[in-house]
């Protein structure tokens, strides 16, 4: 189907049989499924959300076995109000009797011997369905690769040794499409209705707490930043107000952010600003990074953290960005420094990762500008003398960026190895690429390059990864792809005391 993404998209609406009939723009509500004029052709949408803008009604659309980062907010004239509409179905009444004995059971006391249940955090990650949304223009396509013929493969010896356990819950085993976004810790989900929700995202730390509430419907519908119109994908706790406006203006040096095109002008007529605030610490002919200090540089750290929500599905933000470092890369001309994408890392990571959350922004995705954020991250942790891997879990997205890179790096170090006549370990392979064993040993075992033949385990090198990588150095010779010069790196491992590392209340 054309434009729809690829993934698990699914049916809009519920199986069960539901009434039908014509409906008005008064009529028209949450829940019903309408037909909608998307790609040159009505298509059926379930109506998420209804909201009133400058511009006139506006109605947020989930179209049918189309990717929900595809939903979008549409005008009336666009909803075919001459066909039946599906009518929700009515709520079913609670059972008061039932919901309080179960209220009367939650409150007993435990009996003798037994603990009583303790409220933990837990990491939440909810599923995104693969495929890249269009970044600004069109949807951009994407093939999958076939498989190499299991008969021809390049042996390698592995030490047993070194060969580290594979964690169960490792959520390292889903697949997507290449964009950059990295899972963070959640509070355990609550019960409330939209406007505490809202009232919460606005007023609280935490970004996102009823993911399947808020993370389904897009506030914002189009963003003007610097020469380019961004059309986000997700929920951004911008201020209630904003939401009314068909247009918001963000500064490209800044961050600020402003929903008339007046009050922007006047704004960048004053705004001196023309590159991230902190130290640049590498440049080169193409690209430039910056150090900035989530203490020092409050608002344009939690500014870029809203920047950045728009586009990642379920990451959970915090508005106090004390903890963080954030690492932004840049494109330079005669006008100043522009933001291309960031990662940021903990200033003191209890599990030694070296990348809390990554994004490339859409209109330079696809350009080979994450593989370049994610091989920065190494050559930090390279300085560092650590071992680095991306916060867990890794979402969709972010899993085949990381995999592409470690991939890459893998085959291009067990062919040097292969050449030399030695044998390599996971140890080895960890070491020299600054990965942890973990990653290493989880990207061959995706791959199928982890084997156990005639009593012993081997590293097997598929012919497929092999042509596809001398593929990659021949065009590379036409083509040279970029990559980050560790020697052009001005920077060594900041100290922070306990009081510059920890949240400041």
């Amino acid at each position: 189907m054309a434009g729809a993404g690829q993934g698990q998209e699914a049916s809009v609406g519920s199986p069960a049989p539901k009434k039908k009939g014509l409906a008005t723009v008064d009529t028209l509500r949450v829940g019903c499924v309408a037909m909608v004029m998307k790609d040159g052709g009505y298509r059926r949408a379930e109506i998420l959300s209804i909201k009133e803008t400058k511009s006139g009604r506006q109605f947020y659309c989930n179209f049918d076995n189309f990717n929900k980062r595809l939903d979008e907010w549409v005008p009336t004239s666009r909803i075919d109000f001459t066909r039946e509409v599906e009518w929700p179905n009515p709520e079913k009444p609670k059972d008061a009797k039932k919901s309080g004995q179960a209220a009367k059971k939650s409150t007993t006391a435990p009996k003798k011997g037994q603990k009583r249940p303790t409220a933990a955090t837990r990491e939440t990650s909810v599923a995104s369905e693969g495929g890249t949304p269009r970044p600004w223009t069109e949807f951009p396509g994407s093939q999958k690769q076939s498989p190499g013929s299991p008969d021809e493969k390049l042996t390698l010896g592995l030490d047993l040794d070194a060969t580290p356990g594979v964690e169960d819950d490792d959520a390292m085993d889903v697949d997507g499409a290449v964009a950059s976004a990295v899972s963070a810790k959640a509070e355990p989900q609550e019960h409330f209705s939209r406007e505490e929700e809202i009232e919460k995202l606005r007023t609280g730390g935490s970004m996102t707490q009823n993911q399947a509430e808020i993370s389904r419907i897009r506030n914002i519908s189009k963003v003007q930043f610097g020469k380019y119109d961004l059309y986000p994908w997700y929920f951004s706790p911008y201020p209630e107000i904003f939401t009314q406006e068909d247009l918001l203006y963000i500064c490209e040096f800044c961050l600020c952010y402003y929903g008339d095109f007046k009050s922007f002008t006047r704004h960048r007529q004053k705004c001196t600003l023309q590159h991230p605030p902190g130290n640049e610490i590498y440049r080169d002919d193409y690209v430039s990074f910056f150090e900035i200090d989530g203490r020092r540089q409050r608002t344009w750290c939690r500014n870029l953290c809203l920047l950045s929500k728009m586009f990642l599905d379920h990451k959970t933000l915090y508005y106090d960005v004390d903890p963080f470092l954030f690492y932004v890369m840049t494109t330079r001309d005669d006008k100043g420094c522009h933001l291309i994408g960031y990662f940021s890392k903990e200033k003191e990571s209890a599990d030694g990762y070296n990348v809390a959350c990554i994004l490339t922004l859409p209109q330079f995705q696809r350009k080979g500008y994450g593989r370049l954020l994610i091989q920065f991250s190494y050559e930090l942790s390279k300085i560092e003398g650590k071992l680095g891997s991306p916060e867990k879990p890794l979402s969709d997205l972010g899993l085949l960026s990381y995999r592409q890179y470690w991939t890459e790096n893998l085959v291009e170090k067990l062919l040097e190895e292969n050449a030399k006549g030695a044998k390599c370990s996971i140890e080895q392979l960890s070491n020299y690429l600054a990965m942890t064993p973990t990653d290493v040993e989880s990207t061959l075992q995706a791959l199928k390059m982890q084997v156990y033949h005639k009593g012993e385990h081997k590293i097997v090198l598929p012919t497929h990864l092999i042509k596809r990588h001398e593929a990659m150095k021949e065009k590379q010779k036409t083509k040279p792809k970029r990559a980050i010069d560790p020697a052009r790196i001005q920077w060594k491992p900041p100290v922070f005391t306990a009081s510059t590392r920890t949240w400041g209340w």
